[in-house]
């Protein structure tokens, strides 16, 4: 039976972590608040950025999934250098593969659709964090210290996903609740959207396939659409008329709401991803390993059922 350890407890964390349970594979889910157990999946409480720490919590580890992430982008570049050191450090030590939750912030701005084969030049801080934390996984890879994998995918949606994601508490939620939907950027940009159910099963497929290593595959994603579609989408999904959309200003999102949401601040560097058509490709992955993404209207649907059972009343 192979060993799964998982950094993270969060949506896509959770979601590997019962796709595993659900065949068997033996679990363990690592976070800095640890958890309970439940059958199948063993939590435990340890630091990531302590590298003897989280190497003893994997020991005997066969594949480790990095599904964590800092608290807000204003924590990144306190946090991820060590965390990603450490993450490093206990594959290596433990001789297990690396799967690697990645985003699609390390190409920076484009005017192409991306595939895995677009440049890395992003010239903005977390994309060069990201860029470097790429490099040094496949420096470990091409010396043979590891297997390294990375999944990206664009702006994640889905249950679960809440304050942070762009298509979560301030999207969803307003529409269920028959509000008007305050968004940034174009509303009639195309824009991809990856659902965190694909996410995760592309991070169990990368897992338990040779062909996955040593390069980066894009999650598969639906067909671009813009955020006024999505939103008519969720409208008509929840039998309601369009919903009014009011473009908020930029300088809102980043000063007002980033006062009480201090990861919003960090969506200056990341603007260029709604100003304009921000397209992903995943061709390469549906056509090596078979894998179609969840089509759109259907993850809507999933994500509404999934906010309507959280806002019922206690």
């Amino acid at each position: 039976m192979t060993d799964h350890v998982i950094l993270g407890k969060g949506q896509i964390g959770s979601t590997v972590a019962a796709i595993l349970a659900e065949r068997g594979e033996s679990v363990r889910v690592l976070s800095r608040s640890g958890g309970t157990d439940t059958p199948g999946i063993t939590h435990i409480k340890v630091d990531a950025r302590d590298a003897a720490a989280l190497t003893a919590a994997s020991a005997g580890a066969d594949v480790f999934y990095n599904c964590a992430n800092p608290g807000g982008y204003h924590r990144w570049a306190e946090e991820w250098p060590p965390m990603f050191a450490a993450i490093l450090a206990a594959a290596k030590a433990n001789g297990a593969s690396l799967v690697q939750t990645g985003n699609l912030y390390g190409y920076g701005p484009v005017s192409e659709p991306m595939h895995e084969r677009t440049p890395l030049r992003s010239p903005g801080h977390k994309g060069r964090l990201r860029i470097q934390m790429w490099k040094d996984a496949l420096a470990l890879h091409e010396a043979g210290d590891i297997r390294f994998t990375e999944a990206r995918g664009s702006d994640f949606f889905g249950p679960g996903a809440l304050a942070d994601a762009m298509l979560g508490e301030r999207f969803v939620r307003p529409l269920i609740e028959g509000k008007h939907l305050s968004i940034v950027g174009d509303p009639d940009a195309p824009h991809t959207f990856t659902y965190i159910p694909d996410v995760a099963r592309t991070l169990v497929r990368l897992a338990g396939d040779d062909r996955s290593w040593g390069r980066p595959w894009h999650v598969p994603s639906a067909p671009a659409v813009s955020q006024r579609e999505m939103a008519e989408i969720v409208c008509r999904l929840l039998g309601r008329d369009p919903a009014v959309i009011r473009r908020l200003p930029w300088w809102v999102l980043i000063r007002v709401i980033g006062t009480f949401q201090p990861a919003m601040r960090g969506m200056t560097e990341t603007r260029h991803q709604w100003d304009g058509p921000y397209i992903m490709e995943s061709s390469d992955f549906t056509s090596t390993f078979g894998d179609e993404p969840t089509d759109t209207e259907t993850a809507l649907g999933e994500t509404i059922e999934w906010w309507q059972r959280r806002l019922v009343p206690a």
